[in-house]
């Protein structure tokens, strides 16, 4: 009776999909793949330019020589000696570096922002967003964790990367586009001539190209890690078929036997 039961148990076992030798095994993750590790750094080390970028104050830059009352400027930081806005009727000059919506600048804020600028700090933030989720993603594959969501939606995982950083590409693109035609309007900055696009600009275009980069490698992951996922649910499927009629050839052998 013992042995019956006993049988019946392990025709269960394999009826659900699993070996005897699995019973006391644990299953181990497999590793992430060395194109998702190398896209995860390229990932990283274009976040890095691009937060440099981001924060610093030398997207346009005066020539020392020309002693311009403008010397600098980022996406969030001017800064003047003794520049006077000539529309503006009292004679007030604005000396140093400050936030571009600090109480200093409200007088001259309409001329500071103009829609285009503003397009470009919008793009810049869309592109900041978009690479740091690329990042938190990209951490939690890598790391496997939780590690049922990542086993059974990686390559799903890894195409939505793909498209944080095509989303991040794109936004760079047209902030540097816009940036590097429309900063030389005499309309805005006043002798454009004495200016030149300085090192944060070169930043986010170089931030640009890792991120390329890196959507390249995750597009790549993407498909790789689909036809992964495919292969192996083709073998599960054989291994259970498998089991399933070695499982069903015992069951009929100890019936034949009069076991059963």
């Amino acid at each position: 009776m013992d042995d019956k039961r006993s049988w019946r148990s392990s025709v269960g076992i394999l009826q659900n999909g699993q070996s005897w030798d699995s019973i006391s095994r644990e299953i181990k993750p497999s590793p992430p793949s060395t194109s998702m590790v190398n896209a995860g750094i390229v990932a990283f080390v274009g976040t890095i330019f691009f937060i440099i970028s981001f924060i610093s104050p030398y997207w346009l830059q005066s020539y020392s020589y020309t002693y311009s009352k403008f010397q600098n400027m980022g996406l969030w930081e001017f800064c003047f000696d003794g520049f006077r806005y000539p529309k503006y009727q009292y004679d007030h000059k604005f000396m140093g570096c400050n936030y571009i919506f600090a109480e200093e600048y409200r007088i001259i804020w309409q001329w500071m922002l103009p829609a285009w600028f503003m397009a470009v700090q919008t793009f810049m933030t869309i592109a900041l967003l978009a690479s740091i989720t690329t990042l938190v993603t990209v951490s939690l594959i890598l790391v496997r964790w939780p590690l049922q969501i990542i086993m059974r939606y990686e390559w799903h995982l890894t195409g939505f990367c793909f498209i944080c950083q095509a989303v991040t590409v794109v936004a760079i693109f047209f902030a540097v586009l816009v940036f590097g035609v429309m900063c030389w309007s005499r309309d805005w900055l006043l002798n454009p001539n004495f200016n030149y696009l300085s090192w944060s600009y070169a930043f986010a275009v170089v931030a640009g190209g890792f991120h390329a980069f890196s959507g390249f490698v995750l597009l790549h992951e993407t498909f790789e890690a689909r036809e992964r996922k495919r292969q192996a649910t083709n073998l599960l499927q054989i291994d259970h078929q498998g089991q399933m009629g070695m499982g069903m050839g015992m069951g009929m052998g100890m019936v034949s036997h009069g076991y059963i």
